[in-house]
């Protein structure tokens, strides 16, 4: 069961940082809290609102001062702010929640779906669908699309182009995994790897050894070793269905053996073990992308047939537009309040933004919050938490795998962030504060 333990994950840096890490979860609900308002961000005019869709179509960089004096009447920071809330999504269904579709079902039930019972429209959405769908790998291939998210009820996955988190080569991330989804990739002859299970494995293996060292040290006398104090450890390869021992003992007929089945299902109990956990993680690397690309569009597993998501394609996430996507912005609203303190009370003041909050938006928010709420504030995180295992490094650390990106979409200091390889293992960022322009955080 050592492979269900949670990983070591950074806590609060002792001294401040002048960035935050990546963090790959897609974030469900972002709450900022600072000593001073956020009034600014309030009753956008329709001018500043269509300059922010306009910087976000094009790509515009924004750079602002560290600190503004009067946000309020800074109409840069607020387009900018409208930047930031920018995301694109397929299909889109402005009565059903698209967003996370994995535990969703109660929150679709008794929503209008016409397409349930009519394979015909199902058809043409899956379709429609496809469509989005490659267009977006498309973009990612041609390192204009940074990165991405489809979110079915079974699982999601995110594909990162070449030169994001550490990787010279485009990955796509899936969790979480069954051994049926696995065992359908590997027939179709896509490579991939199971990074938290092998780490996990990995350390237990070198516990292990270490241990045995060590009784082996304390417990041997002069002349042993620790090949003679070593007893062979049991092996699922002793299973391989011979039994001539029991003909030997002239009772083969009368012992009930084995099946294939069972033999077969023993050898792979650790793989069905992590199942649905986020160590069941896969990642994929290089050109079987594309493989799992069309792995994906024709995956039965990939749309549900029964319940409230039954015959509706994934959601599509993207930071950029594409082919059928949708644009929507994510929901903001200010919240003032008092709070009790020692001696009396103060006033507090928080920005609520809601909706998948994806990574580049919450990096972009900061760069806007900063300057305006003059390098102080605090930002409590709630991830879709099976998104988290996405934090995973998709290799270990390599020297040069620098990619040309400067085209993706997004601003160069998001991009720098995301291009580092991610240090969070399958945990994610919870808390983020902002003290005199540096960054502590605790996952």
């Amino acid at each position: 069961q050592d492979f269900h333990s949670p990983l070591a994950v950074p806590k609060a840096p002792s001294s401040p940082r002048q960035e935050f890490p990546a963090d790959w979860s897609i974030k469900t609900r972002v709450l900022f809290m600072s000593s001073q308002p956020f009034t600014w961000a309030e009753h956008l005019k329709a001018q500043e609102e269509a300059q922010g869709f306009a910087q976000h179509c094009r790509a515009t960089e924004t750079t602002l001062p560290q600190s503004v004096q009067e946000p309020r009447l800074c109409t840069e920071l607020r387009c900018a702010f409208q930047q930031s809330l920018v995301y694109w999504l397929h299909p889109s269904l402005p009565w059903l929640p698209l967003f996370p579709r994995l535990g969703a079902d109660r929150r679709m039930a008794g929503k209008a779906c016409p397409w349930a019972q009519d394979e015909a429209l199902q058809q043409v959405l899956m379709s429609d669908w496809s469509v989005s769908f490659t267009s977006l790998y498309n973009l990612l291939r041609a390192r204009l699309c940074p990165y991405f998210y489809v979110c079915s009820a079974q699982f999601s996955v995110l594909f990162r182009a070449a030169g994001l988190a550490g990787s010279a080569v485009p990955t796509a991330a899936i969790a979480p995994t069954t051994r049926g989804l696995r065992q359908a990739m590997r027939s179709e002859g896509i490579e991939f790897s199971l990074p938290l299970l092998e780490e996990s494995r990995t350390r237990k293996k070198k516990n292990s050894e270490e241990s045995l060292e060590t009784e082996s040290t304390e417990g041997l006398g002069g002349d042993g070793s620790v090949e003679d104090a070593r007893e062979p450890a049991p092996s699922d390869d002793d299973d391989d269905g011979s039994f001539s021992w029991l003909e030997e003992m002239g009772v083969q007929d009368k012992v009930k053996k084995p099946d294939t089945i069972s033999i077969q299902l023993r050898k792979e109990k650790h793989e069905v073990q992590v199942d649905h956990r986020p160590e069941s993680l896969v990642l994929v690397r290089g050109s079987h992308t594309f493989t799992l690309l069309n792995f994906l569009i024709s995956c039965r597993s990939l749309v549900a047939v029964a319940g409230p998501q039954a015959g509706l394609p994934p959601t599509l996430l993207s930071p950029v537009a594409f082919r059928g996507g949708t644009m929507h912005t994510l929901k903001a609203r200010t919240i003032s309040g008092r709070a009790r303190v020692q001696g009396g009370f103060e006033d507090v003041f928080s920005l609520e933004v809601l909706g998948p909050v994806l990574p580049h938006a919450l990096h972009a928010l900061t760069l806007v919050l900063g300057p305006a709420q003059r390098g102080s504030f605090r930002a409590l995180l709630s991830p879709h938490e099976p998104s988290a295992a996405f934090n995973t490094a998709p290799a270990p650390p390599q020297e040069d795998v620098h990619q040309d990106l400067p085209a993706c979409g997004l601003h160069p200091k998001t991009l720098e962030q995301l291009s580092q390889c991610p240090t969070l293992g399958k945990s994610c960022i919870r808390l983020l504060e902002m003290k005199d322009y540096s960054y502590t955080w605790k996952a």
